[in-house]
């Protein structure tokens, strides 16, 4: 069960810590201190249901539909690809903005974003219910648990982190050439899981 429980762990984590939109979203809302333990209960609570999904099986039905397939595949793409230029707007705009001079976030749209990001985001369904839910059906039942506890302890354990160490960062994030460089990377990382969608 132990080996079981760290084989999740460690496999969720090789995942997990690949830049993409949780996150780039986790990462700026930490530096911004704005609704961080919302955002990362959120984000953890969220992939420990989709890790849950798969380790039940429920990632072979996703494969083996084609509608299903077909949906996350464009519908990812297109979301992913507004996001990405939202952030290149902000990126290239007019002025850059400094966290001191940043308009505040409600709770509401930070959520909403949050959950947009991760069940919008087929990334997301294919770390955990596809490829966390795959290696889960090759173990024995009885370690199927606890591998799935391991990866959602990852989870857990890496967007805390993130959110709250991103504060270690905000010095750098005081001036507004650093956010034109955050915004530009995630535009370019979002466009770029965009574009591997499409042409898989």
């Amino acid at each position: 069960m132990e080996f079981s429980f760290l084989r999740g762990f460690g496999m969720s984590a090789a995942l997990i810590v690949a830049i993409g939109a949780q996150n780039a979203f986790v990462l700026r809302t930490g530096l911004r201190r704005e609704h961080v333990l919302a955002v990362v209960l959120v984000c953890a609570l969220s992939d420990a249901l989709l890790i849950t999904l798969g380790v039940l099986g429920i990632g072979t039905l996703v494969q083996n539909s084609p509608v299903l397939l077909a949906v996350a595949r464009y519908g990812g793409a297109a979301f992913l690809t507004v996001y990405g230029a939202l952030a290149a707007r902000r990126a290239w705009g007019s002025s850059g903005m400094a966290l001191r001079d940043a308009p505040p976030t409600s709770l509401r749209a930070a959520l909403a974003t949050c959950l947009a990001l991760t069940y919008l985001n087929p990334h997301c369904w294919l770390d955990t219910v596809v490829l966390l839910g795959a290696v889960a059906s090759q173990l024995p039942a009885a370690q199927r648990g606890a591998f799935g506890a391991g990866a959602a302890a990852a989870s857990f354990a890496w967007f805390f982190a993130l959110g709250y160490g991103a504060r270690l960062l905000r010095g750098v994030f005081e001036r507004p050439v650093a956010w034109r460089w955050l915004d530009g990377a995630i535009a370019f990382v979002m466009w770029g899981i965009a574009a591997s969608l499409l042409l898989t």
